[in-house]
């Protein structure tokens, strides 16, 4: 996707700051909104389902890295934070809390939009969108809803979890050790049997003929991905 099209989104509660961006963006050819709190920067995430995230980390209702954390529950999209803090734990923490990259105020406009076109190019066209729809299934990741023709489907928690992981990477293929360590934890990345097993709950639960999935697709030696 071209950077013309692709759509950012600002979260900073400094109205300077977001003018600052938003005229800068706009200039490159980007879409641009914006919010001045946690609460609205996650409702427009939703809808606006921005290729790209720029987060304050001084938020007025919440913090940064809880606006991260939510975001990361249902979107892999690149979020670049800006920080007043230069501490290297702070910015240790960030990266490990999901974090694509990191600005500290105050930044020149020329570095910001560098790491934009960056960010961007190493995504390619995703986009933030908490709701997977195909055919009769749908995920709602953030509500931690699944419907298959209208109908809930009632899911343990280690079964949305892995259903989640595979639709955060939609049409791309995860691997195994991916899926294990993610849903199961680092200590758990040899134990495919988890994965044959609880794929073969999830294929019961959502797939029209759990023996002929068109949904959750396996690739041989490799890992799953959902289409």
């Amino acid at each position: 996707m071209s950077d013309a099209v692709s759509r950012i989104l600002i979260i900073d509660d400094e109205a300077a700051i977001r003018n600052l961006l938003r005229v800068s963006l706009v200039h490159q050819g980007y879409q641009v909104s914006e919010a001045e709190s946690a609460k609205r920067g996650l409702e427009c995430a939703t809808e606006f389902h921005p290729h790209l995230i720029i987060l304050d980390l001084g938020l007025p209702d919440q913090s940064g890295v809880e606006v991260l954390k939510s975001l990361r529950a249902w979107t892999t999209v690149p979020v670049i934070i800006l920080t007043v803090s230069d501490d290297e734990m702070t910015k240790v923490a960030l990266l490990d809390a999901g974090a694509d990259d990191y600005l500290t105020k105050p930044f020149g406009t020329p570095e910001l939009l560098a790491r934009v076109r960056v960010s961007l190019r190493h995504h390619g066209t995703t986009e933030a969108t908490p709701v997977f729809h195909s055919g009769e299934l749908e995920v709602d990741l953030n509500k931690r809803q699944v419907r298959v023709n209208s109908e809930a489907i009632k899911l343990t928690a280690t079964e949305f979890d892995l259903l989640s992981a595979l639709v955060r990477q939609q049409g791309k293929v995860v691997s195994q050790a991916q899926l294990l360590s993610g849903v199961w934890g680092q200590n758990a990345t040899d134990q495919t049997h988890y994965l044959r097993i609880y794929i073969g709950q999830l294929r019961k639960k959502v797939e029209q003929d759990s023996s002929s999935p068109k949904h959750i697709l396996t690739e041989p030696g490799i890992g799953y991905r959902i289409v």
